[in-house]
């Protein structure tokens, strides 16, 4: 069954194809038939009660360069279509996930009780707020605070003597702080961060382990994939994040790695998350990644595993469930 597949994503301009997921996404998909249409979240919208995108269909060129920005062609004009007219629509905006953001996964489920098959599913995105949805999961997480209260993280460093704190909308590593037990700057830090206690962010105990790796676990259909991306951080840096000059290693899931991702797989699964991103650092999750989780090309081309294969499987499968 060929689908047409709709990518609510960024600017493909701005993508970076060599290494992008949601290019390895599209490339997997027309290796099996599908088509690929791409929109912006601005294209969506509501009319007369149905949703809808102003949705372009492309292909991808064969043996294109994709460090340059000639990898797709229109392949025509952008129309008004309905959503669930689309065998799958997959949902890789990045964040921010500010209030555009919320509003977008509004349209999304809605489509979805109009029949649209929207994957990850709109409300499942806005209900598992990456930071935050680790505190359901206690067994597995390092000891943690989210509080507004800046005596209260005074506190909590107190105990742990060696915490890091970040804001609960960050990505990329950014705000993202290390207090250790002498910090001279705990004050200043936790007035920026909470906004002299306007803003709620969190604290967690530090992990010694990042020196080995902040992994990225992907989840696919309730299944983890066997191989994670350690980002392994710069000498004197505590963020491993490859937006902030991390080196990924691919690596097969330590026994560890399995007990927590086949804890944790199914029920997200269960939620409509097809598609998860765990972090884990030693023996704790950090964040659970569910907005555009990535680490797809790094993984395939370090261990031959076929990550987009195993994605595009996973899609298929829910879809035909879903008919």
């Amino acid at each position: 069954m060929m689908l047409r597949v709709l990518f609510v994503l960024d600017p493909l301009p701005a993508l970076n194809a060599y290494k992008d997921s949601s290019v390895a996404m599209m490339r997997a998909l027309e290796a099996r038939g599908h088509a690929v249409s791409v929109a912006l979240q601005g294209d969506l919208f509501i009319q007369d009660g149905q949703v809808f995108a102003s949705a372009t269909p492309i292909a991808l060129v064969p043996g294109a360069d994709l460090h340059k920005k000639s990898w797709w062609t229109e392949t025509g004009a952008a129309t008004d279509t309905l959503l669930q007219n689309f065998g799958a629509v997959i949902m890789r905006k990045d964040p921010p996930f500010d209030m555009e953001y919320v509003y977008t996964t509004h349209m999304l489920e809605y489509a979805q009780s109009l029949g649209a098959r929207v994957m990850n599913s709109g409300d499942a995105i806005r209900n598992h707020p990456e930071k935050l949805a680790i505190t359901e999961f206690p067994e597995f997480t390092t000891p943690t605070l989210v509080t507004r209260d800046m005596e209260r993280i005074k506190a909590f460093h107190s105990a742990h003597k060696d915490v890091i704190v970040k804001p609960l909308d960050g990505m990329g590593g950014t705000g993202i702080f290390r207090l250790s037990v002498n910090e001279p700057n705990l004050n200043a830090i936790l007035e920026t961060l909470t906004d002299n206690g306007n803003r709620t962010i969190m604290a967690q105990r530090y992990i010694p382990e990042i020196k080995d790796g902040d992994k990225r676990i992907l989840l696919i259909g309730g299944e983890p994939v066997p191989f994670c991306l350690a980002r392994i951080p710069l000498a004197g840096e505590t963020r491993g994040n490859l937006a902030a000059g991390g080196r990924g290693v691919a690596q097969p899931l330590s026994e560890r790695d399995w007990h927590i991702a086949r804890a944790i797989a199914p029920k997200l699964a269960a939620r409509g998350l097809l598609l998860v991103g765990l972090d884990v650092i030693g023996e704790y999750v950090t964040e659970i990644n569910v907005t555009s989780p990535t680490c797809f090309v790094e993984i395939t081309d370090q261990t031959g595993f076929d990550v987009a294969g195993r994605f595009v499987d996973a899609l298929e499968a829910a879809v035909s469930k879903a008919v």
